[in-house]
């Protein structure tokens, strides 16, 4: 495994994928009708910093149950990983990009938010195929109970 994919796994190809699409949405915005999601600046600048704050307090839980230094090296089941096979990843998932939309408040941006799942879900094969390489049956086992980005909570 090479050092680059074992410390940043799928994820600077990923983060261009993402800012492509939002850069192609904004084209798109630009050329249909607006549809805001909130109507007053009271609500959505709370809910942009509550989604903002959730999605650094999962990047910290996801640094400390597996410092960089320390990726692919060890297979970690404990911390954020319990929840995530991918917690920074899920961190964007779920909170930064869904804050972004709010803050842009155009629904266009949400559809941007959806389309990201797939997006990363393919994404993320290679990595998941390089881990499965290193690791074997336990990280088919791992994969098997935990789930990328949006945990299993029942």
């Amino acid at each position: 495994m090479k050092s680059y994919e074992r410390i940043f796994g799928a994820g600077p190809r990923g983060a261009i994928i993402s800012i492509l699409l939002l850069l192609v949405t904004y084209f798109l915005q630009e050329s249909m009708s607006s549809v805001s999601i909130f109507t007053s600046d009271a609500a959505r600048y709370p809910a942009v910093s509550i989604l903002c704050s959730l999605g650094l307090i999962l990047i910290t839980w996801s640094l400390v149950s597996l410092p960089p230094g320390d990726r692919g090296r060890s297979l970690v089941t404990t911390g954020a990983f319990v929840y995530f096979r991918h917690p920074l990843y899920a961190s964007f998932l779920l909170f930064f990009n869904p804050a972004i939309a709010l803050y842009l408040n155009d629904m266009i941006y949400l559809f941007w938010v959806i389309i990201l799942f797939p997006v990363w879900s393919l994404n993320v094969r290679s990595e998941e195929r390089l881990m499965s390489d290193v690791f074997g049956k336990a990280y088919d086992e791992y994969c098997k109970n935990t789930a990328k980005f949006i945990p299993k909570v029942w």
